[in-house]
């Protein structure tokens, strides 16, 4: 094997990782797998994909070592390779946000103006949780709420929120999170509660920037 050949061999092992990430779909599992481990069938449903394609990204994503996979009877669990990949995973769509007018565009049109909502930054809310000043609201799925959250915070799933705004409480600031930079729910949530009388702003980001940011994490079903 020649020195070109060579070359050539190292630099299609970088673009293999690449060309894991250059499909839309598996960013989005990257994203929901960002939230706690599940199984194909459940990340179909999320995700809104046929289990069949599901699983064909799935295998895509760990030929580049990037998630792994575990059997659980007749199931197969999968899971972010390690803290690494959800760590890559948010900075090329940071540096795609930077590059790409484009990106802005898209979020706005799907997030609507989240700036207007005066988000609140992770920091300031940490501190405010030590104060008991917040009531924070994860408007996730529970199975992902249990599988990780934000200390103190409460689940309340955004699709069941309309449901219960009587359960929470008036007078009180709510921060809501979900997801990520570009999940939907959070927003969507506080203009809900706005919309009720609620003093209510979203989280700069969602879990994973906070987990990113050395903030604590803690699982189960209740907090």
């Amino acid at each position: 094997m020649d020195e070109r050949t060579r070359k050539t061999n190292l630099y299609e092992q970088f673009a293999r990782v690449g060309k894991a990430l250059s499909n839309p779909a598996r960013l989005e599992l990257l994203d929901l797998l960002a939230q706690g481990e599940r199984g194909v069938e459940d990340l179909a449903e999320a995700a809104r994909m046929k289990v069949s394609n599901t699983s064909a990204q799935l295998r895509e994503l760990a030929r580049a070592g990037l998630v792994d996979a575990r059997r659980d009877g007749v199931r197969v669990i999968y899971r972010l390779a390690d803290e690494q990949v959800e760590e890559f995973v948010g900075q090329v769509q940071g540096f795609a946000a930077s590059r790409l007018a484009e990106v802005e565009h898209a979020a706005r049109d799907y997030l609507g103006d989240v700036a207007a909502l005066d988000p609140v930054a992770r920091d300031e809310l940490a501190r405010r949780l030590r104060d008991g000043r917040v009531l924070v609201l994860d408007v996730r799925p529970e199975a992902e709420y249990a599988a990780g959250h934000i200390p103190g915070a409460v689940n309340v799933p955004h699709d069941l929120l309309a449901a219960r705004l009587t359960d929470l409480p008036a007078g009180t600031e709510i921060v809501a999170y979900c997801r990520g930079r570009y999940c939907v729910f959070a927003p969507d949530a506080v203009r809900l509660l706005r919309d009720h009388g609620f003093d209510a702003r979203p989280l700069d980001g969602g879990l994973p920037e906070w987990r990113r940011s050395g903030l604590p994490v803690t699982a189960g079903a209740e907090a």
